[in-house]
């Protein structure tokens, strides 16, 4: 299981694969929250998460997708792409600058 600090943390992905729209809502909704922290959200398909990546965002069942696609980097899970825990977490770790592992 990989670990970052959350000062260290420059790339946010947001990786789906139902196309359903709320993975892109929730994208928007960290650009909007972590842009201040000069941190950059992409949403991109689960089997394409870019190389340059420090954190992966994706529902609990794409994880080992996500990992194959980007192993080393960290991979939070959520269950709900709007107002999951997990996602807070990511949040106050990059504006505190605690350890998030996934």
């Amino acid at each position: 299981m990989a670990t970052i600090n959350g000062t260290a943390i420059r790339k946010v992905v947001v990786a789906c694969d139902a196309g359903m729209g709320s993975s892109v809502m929730l994208a928007s909704q960290l650009r909007r929250q972590l842009g201040k922290n000069s941190v950059t959200v992409e949403h991109t398909p689960v089997d394409s998460i870019p190389a340059d990546a420090d954190v992966v965002i994706c529902h609990q069942g794409l994880v080992q997708r996500a990992r194959l696609s980007a192993p080393g980097v960290v991979i939070v899970p959520i269950q709900v792409f709007i107002g999951d825990p997990a996602v807070t977490k990511v949040v106050k770790a990059v504006q505190a600058g605690g350890d998030l592992s996934g």
